[in-house]
């Protein structure tokens, strides 16, 4: 006779769900992890995507959006392999883990966000001033720009706490595709991207309300390999920078020293990619994500082509010049024979 498998169950542990890589390109493969402290070989793993409140699906207590079921969701793998199809829209991501017969489950995860890419977006999100990082009382406004014209496209939010489809009431809306907030508060952070009727998507820009007294000046896109990139730490109480000694940090690690409060890479590389910060005696800003983009690289046969084209195209112009020459003296060299261009393109043509 079988005995029963006995679980002695404590607290509900929570799973930490991990993205990589959390900034994304179409076409790139996302891995979602699922970790559970307690160790047992025995668990099961459910998927969710993260929508906006649905009747019937589930829902975290404190989170006004709903959990959807992603396609074959329940695993025994702790991992889970998502295969974007073109752009990928800004989401997040919830597991939770169960096991034995009546099935105990854990809680479930808090929700990491996926930011969506895309190389060459048909739609930009233009933000005004022009920087990931602000502060507390101040403006900021954010308009969907489609070469010119933004109909059909809507601004779209995404915070840690609530799904929002449109412009909250307490902020001023000129239209769905702009927003515009006068006072600004830590709850006003937030992930904001445009999105079309059609499923298109533009870049995603984190935006960050800080209460403090500094904060960091970063591209608000993603910039090209090759470009020359400056980071500046901006100090609430100064017009202008003051030139205090400056720290500048790189996913945690101090990466410079400088006295103008800026720093300049001439040259960003793919491996200047990741999360920034500065320090100085005035405060330390929040870390904001820099996303580097890979330059378009002619494949070696797309350059042997051209080489090919020109090599060829040389030749042949070599070989009429010599044809015209040849032509011209003959002519020349008849006597009693007047040189006519017309006679002359004639029998080149002949």
């Amino acid at each position: 006779m079988l005995k029963p498998v006995l679980y002695q169950i404590t607290d509900q542990p929570q799973p930490v769900l991990s993205i990589s890589p959390q900034w994304l390109n179409p076409g790139d493969l996302v891995t979602l992890s699922c970790g559970v402290k307690e160790l047992s070989t025995d668990w099961r793993f459910s998927w969710y995507r993260t929508v906006p409140y649905r009747a019937g699906l589930p829902s975290l207590s404190d989170k006004s959006y709903s959990l959807q079921p992603l396609s074959d969701n329940v695993t025994s793998e702790d991992s889970y392999t998502l295969i974007p199809a073109g752009a990928t829209p800004t989401g997040g991501y919830v597991c939770r883990a169960g096991r034995g017969d009546p099935v105990y489950d854990t809680l479930y995860s808090q929700p990491p966000f996926l930011w969506s890419g895309d190389l060459q977006p048909s739609v930009s999100l233009t933000v005004n001033p022009n920087r990931t990082q602000h502060f507390r009382w101040t403006s900021l406004s954010l308009s969907c720009e489609l070469k010119g014209n933004s109909t059909g496209w809507r601004l779209k939010r995404y915070t840690e706490t609530a799904w929002q489809s449109q412009c909250p009431s307490t902020w001023r809306s000129i239209t769905e595709s702009t927003c515009t907030i006068t006072s600004l508060n830590t709850w006003s952070s937030g992930v904001f991207w445009c999105e079309s009727g059609s499923g298109e998507y533009s870049n995603a820009v984190n935006i960050t309300v800080n209460d403090g007294d500094v904060i960091l000046e970063s591209p608000v896109h993603p910039v090209t390999e090759g470009d020359s990139v400056t980071l500046t730490c901006v100090f609430r109480y100064q017009e202008t920078n003051p030139k205090l000694k400056t720290d500048f940090y790189k996913d945690g690690v101090l990466i410079k020293n400088e006295t103008t409060g800026e720093m300049t890479i001439p040259t960003v590389s793919k491996s200047d990619e990741g999360f920034y910060k500065c320090k100085s005696g005035e405060g330390e800003s929040p870390e904001s994500w820099v996303a580097v983009r890979v330059s378009p690289v002619v494949s070696p046969g797309s350059s042997t082509s051209v080489l090919v084209g020109v090599v060829v195209g040389l030749v042949v112009a070599g070989v009429l010049l010599v044809i015209l020459l040849v032509l011209l003296w003959r002519y020349q060299n008849r006597k009693g024979e007047t040189f006519i261009i017309y006679h002359l393109m004639e029998n080149v043509l002949l």
